[in-house]
């Protein structure tokens, strides 16, 4: 997904929490690896591998000009003809330790050797963030992490007593939490990956545009993902 597209996404999904939910989860990775000149670890659960993750992060770090955001995908199972970079096998997570980021993708419960590894790997000093659905012994091994469930709806403007548009705002404001709650269910593991590898790379806050209709927000973005792709940057 390029950077149009990923800004499209964050246009559908706005009056939700995700825009900012992954953001500060993108500068809580940044500001583990960076300092540390690299050492991201991305693992997945046996049935899940993230390579598409591991995918769009190697593209940032060639995009943002931070190499040390590339990740080293370790994977469950290794052929003897995979090409080095896939051939990283769980045996790894035994050395992760102190300067080292594990980054756990689990949208389900991974199973217990795995947990077993990333407990050690915690142990001895490494930070570990973990992307999943909020399984409780995942959520409590991570120092950070970000959970896809459907968002908490944040309640609508406040209006006071007695202010002759209170109608009119307290409806616009019931309207906007519904188009808020719509973006929000359809969000999955998939479109969060997506906007936590653009956030990333990314070295400043974005500019704040005027609120489209929930419903004008997603025509654009169907618009832009039935055209052809443009260039790279």
């Amino acid at each position: 997904m390029d950077a149009v597209r990923v800004a499209l996404l964050r246009e559908v999904l706005a009056g939700t929490e995700w825009p900012a939910a992954t953001r500060r989860f993108a500068a809580s990775l940044r500001s583990s690896v960076v300092p540390h000149g690299g050492g991201l670890l991305l693992v997945g659960t046996r049935a899940y591998e993230p390579w598409h993750l591991a995918a769009h992060l190697v593209d940032e770090a060639a995009w943002s000009g931070r190499p040390e955001l590339a990740p080293l995908l370790v994977r469950h199972r290794v052929r003897p003809a995979d090409p080095a970079h896939l051939a990283v096998g769980l045996g790894r997570l035994a050395g992760a330790g102190r300067g080292e980021t594990l980054l756990l993708v689990a949208p389900e419960r991974p199973d217990g050797g795995l947990l077993e590894r990333v407990h050690d790997a915690r142990r001895a000093g490494a930070t570990v963030l973990s992307l999943g659905t909020g399984d409780p012994e995942v959520v409590g091994l991570a120092h950070d992490a970000l959970t896809i469930t459907p968002a908490d709806l944040e309640e609508g403007a406040e209006v006071e007593a007695g202010d002759p548009g209170d109608e009119e705002e307290a409806d616009e404001a019931d309207e906007t939490g519904e188009e808020a709650d719509e973006a929000a269910s359809g969000v999955d593991l998939d479109m969060v990956q997506h906007l936590v590898s653009a956030a990333t790379g990314e070295n400043s806050l974005p500019t704040t545009r005027g609120r489209l209709r929930f419903r004008d927000r997603l025509s654009r973005l169907a618009d832009q993902l039935t055209s052809p792709p443009p260039g790279r940057w």
